[in-house]
Order: structure tokens, then sequence, then C-alpha cells
């Protein structure tokens, strides 16, 4: 067993309990999230809130992987209710 197959194996468990903590508390990570994106920006007074702005989405992004244990790939979106 080479050096990366070792560290893949010691890794597993902790990416399984992440995600499994990412499911659990996802809406109050990415309230954590907002909160502090909100406080960078004031403290910046605006001048890098583009850059705020696609990190948080960025981050946020990063905790949808995380939460689904698939393949990686978002969730669907529901289809549309139908037209009357």
């Amino acid at each position: 067993m080479g050096f990366l197959d070792s560290l893949k194996a010691k890794i597993g468990p902790a990416r399984d309990k992440v995600s499994d903590l990412a499911q659990q508390h996802g809406d109050k990570i990415e309230q954590g999230l907002d909160k502090a994106a909100r406080t960078v920006d004031e403290k910046t007074k605006g001048k890098y809130s583009d850059k705020i702005g696609t990190g948080t989405d960025k981050a946020k992004g990063a905790l949808g992987k995380l939460a689904h244990k698939d393949d990686g790939t978002p969730p669907q979106a529901p289809p549309p209710p139908p037209a009357s």
C-alpha cells in the first residue's frame, strides 16, 4: 500500500464525519458565512463587496458538495408546478 493509499484510507472517515455535520448544520453554517461576509464588508467599507460575495458563494457551493454524499453533483431542483 502506497503513501497516497494510506492517506486516502485515513481521510475517508473524516470526510464522512464532515459530510454528516454539513448535512445536519448546513443552515447554521450558511448563516455564519453570511454574518462573517457582512462583518468583513462593513469593516472594509464595501471596498471588496464583489470579492466577498464571490468567496461566500464559493464557500456555500463547497458546503453543498460536502453535504451530499453521492457523486458531488448538486440536487435537482423540483419541477415547476403545472400551469392552470
